[in-house]
């Protein structure tokens, strides 16, 4: 394919043959390959500073859900980085060639990668994308998750609400590579005794967890946080639920909220790609409603628990 990095490796393995288990690791061009085949150059720019753009998606029945809703997303993150990314066909093909070769009965996260590439020597221009795809099994907790809910606390993310969309370097609504403080965040989470974090802006709105998206029931209105004025990532599971909420009876809408405002909600979730609608059953150490809408919220978005 042209445009894509594709470095002499093993050869790749039969398409279309299922795995047993573990990971399938497919590469832009060259089909499914050997898990522990490396990809990434050591000079590959995705590696070595976080360029790049990804997209994980939720396999259900054999097939990427939401594939095309991804890949929008993943073209204007792509756009706002000055990356070159393959068309949205050869991404298609992609996704389906790591699905062949993934048991359809099995529940898994594909994740699609485009990196930007070798670093080029000084006074030439960028070279081909690194393009490729990975598909993993669901563990457990993820499961637990969905059913039982999880903990959460507020922390800080450092700047005001609405300044990420007026300074486009800060590359707000942007799913980039670079996820280091995403992780750091959690790992803090997990060292305060809980299961996430709820990222707060500096002058005290909610705005997203750092894989997921808010989502939140009030009454009969279904909100989420707008991306467009804050610079959150727009979630697709979020828009997705919030789409078909009319399906379980209810309105919905988009607005900043406080934190303490959502104990005062009758449903708070942090709904992502993977892991589905997840509720969110206490913030700070303070409990949050259970909601009677957890299972209904979990049948119709169509994830397992």
């Amino acid at each position: 394919m042209p445009g894509a990095n594709l470095p002499d490796q093993p050869t790749a393995a039969p398409s279309g043959a299922p795995v047993s288990g573990g990971k399938v690791v497919a590469v832009l061009g060259r089909g499914v390959v050997p898990p522990e085949t490396p990809v990434l150059r050591a000079d590959d720019l995705g590696g070595v500073r976080g360029d790049g753009v990804f997209e994980t998606l939720h396999v259900r029945d054999g097939q990427p859900w939401l594939l095309a809703e991804h890949l929008d997303r993943m073209a204007r993150s792509a756009a706002r980085m000055d990356l070159d990314l393959p068309a949205p066909e050869a991404l298609a093909d992609l996704a389906a060639t790591a699905c062949q070769a993934w048991p359809p009965a099995q529940e898994g996260a594909l994740r699609l990668v485009c990196t930007r590439g070798p670093e080029p020597l000084p006074g030439t221009a960028d070279g081909p994308v690194t393009v490729y795809a990975t598909l993993a099994p669901i563990g457990p907790a993820v499961r637990a998750a969905r059913r039982d809910g999880i903990a959460a606390v507020t922390a800080t993310l450092a700047v005001a609400a609405t300044a990420r969309p007026t300074a486009p370097w800060l590359l707000g609504g942007v799913k980039y590579l670079s996820y280091a403080v995403n992780m750091a965040s959690q790992r803090w989470a997990a060292r305060q005794g809980v299961d996430d974090m709820l990222w707060v802006s500096a002058d005290g709105y909610a705005l997203e967890a750092p894989t997921s998206s808010l989502v939140w029931l009030s009454g009969t209105t279904l909100y989420t946080v707008p991306a467009e004025t804050t610079g959150i990532l727009p979630g697709i599971t979020a828009r997705w639920l919030l789409d078909h909420a009319g399906t379980l009876g209810w309105r919905t809408a988009e607005r900043l909220i406080r934190p303490a405002e959502l104990f005062d909600a009758d449903a708070v979730w942090l709904t992502s790609s993977v892991r589905g609608p997840v509720p969110l059953r206490a913030l700070d150490g303070k409990a949050l409603p259970v909601s009677p809408h957890n299972h209904a919220v979990r049948e119709l978005l169509g994830f397992p628990a």
